[in-house]
């Protein structure tokens, strides 16, 4: 049960009451901390998770911990993969709330180093999660968690699995969680296995409408680095060395097929507001007339591309 006072809220578990939002005893926490001293704080919180609780207080519990992950080094430090254990089984619970809080958490562990590999181990569920859970605020929490990981090879068949699911949040209208999609896909890009699975996902019609200079300029640059890092892939000798064969609806059709319009998008992105955008567009363009073997050449001739049949 969660009891509301005047100053502060408290989480009553059983006769304990214990601090959720509190700044006066957050702050007492960190100076404790600073003088050498454990103030316990983050050890009760994780202590209280394994209680019986309902949704609305393991979220809360969630939250506090995760505040303390990142106020309280010395202790988050001391805590052990057990602990990291117990706040991935929050994922399993029913409730979206928890599970997007258990994400929130297992980022901030994931900024300290003995924890990753145990965290990755929870990239398939997380995975599972944004892809079979239309909820935009757990594909933030999600997506953001898997952008702090270096994902390993292992995860590689279920990111197959969910590129579709990926390209649907790139596409859809909420912002930061466009934003993060479109990060993990250009990281996935880069990785020689997964880049015809990118290219050959379907998009919608409208793609292109990503690249219009009307979208804000956190979107606009993310995307174009992503464009940047499919140019350059496909135009590598590994991977032309395969011919392949692309789908009508294909991102690769949208982006770089004979009827693709990009070309009138960059251009008009190169007097974008933002100098990071007009930069990223140039770069785009550069890599699409100029293929990657012979970029180094001082003389290099624009290679056949849309840019030069007469757009």
């Amino acid at each position: 049960m969660v009891t509301r006072m005047a100053e502060r809220t408290v989480l009553v578990v059983g006769d304990a009451k214990m601090p959720l939002r509190a700044s006066g005893q957050t702050g007492l926490a960190i100076e404790r901390e600073r003088h050498g001293r454990d103030s316990g704080e983050l050890r009760r919180l994780l202590n209280s998770l394994e209680c019986k609780q309902d949704e609305y207080a393991k979220s809360m519990i969630l939250h506090s911990i995760t505040r303390c992950v990142y106020l309280l080094e010395a202790e988050a430090s001391a805590c052990t993969t057990d602990d990291i254990v117990l706040v991935g089984s929050m994922l399993d619970d029913k409730d979206n709330s928890v599970k997007i809080q258990a994400l929130n958490t297992l980022k901030a562990f994931s900024g300290i180093r003995k924890f990753r590999l145990k965290i990755q181990e929870q990239s398939i569920k997380v995975l599972e999660l944004v892809s079979t859970i239309w909820d935009s605020e757990l594909h933030i929490a999600g997506l953001r968690l898997l952008n702090n990981l270096p994902l390993p090879d292992f995860v590689h068949p279920q990111l197959r699995r969910v590129m579709p699911a990926l390209m649907d949040i790139l596409q859809s209208d909420y912002i930061l969680a466009q934003v993060q999609a479109v990060r993990l896909l250009s990281y996935l890009a880069q990785k020689n296995d997964l880049l015809y699975d990118i290219l050959n996902c379907q998009v919608r019609s409208n793609f292109l409408n990503l690249f219009q200079s009307t979208q804000p300029g956190s979107l606009l640059f993310e995307i174009l680095v992503f464009a940047e890092r499919l140019s350059e892939g496909r135009n590598s000798p590994h991977y032309r060395a395969v011919k392949w064969h692309y789908n009508e609806q294909s991102l690769h059709e949208a982006l770089f097929g004979d009827e693709s319009r990009l070309a009138d998008r960059l251009l008009a992105l190169v007097i974008h507001p933002e100098e990071e955008v007009q930069i990223q567009a140039c770069k785009v363009i550069v890599s699409l007339q100029c293929p990657q073997d012979v970029r180094v050449r001082p003389s290099c001739q624009p290679s056949h591309s849309y840019f030069n049949n007469g757009e």
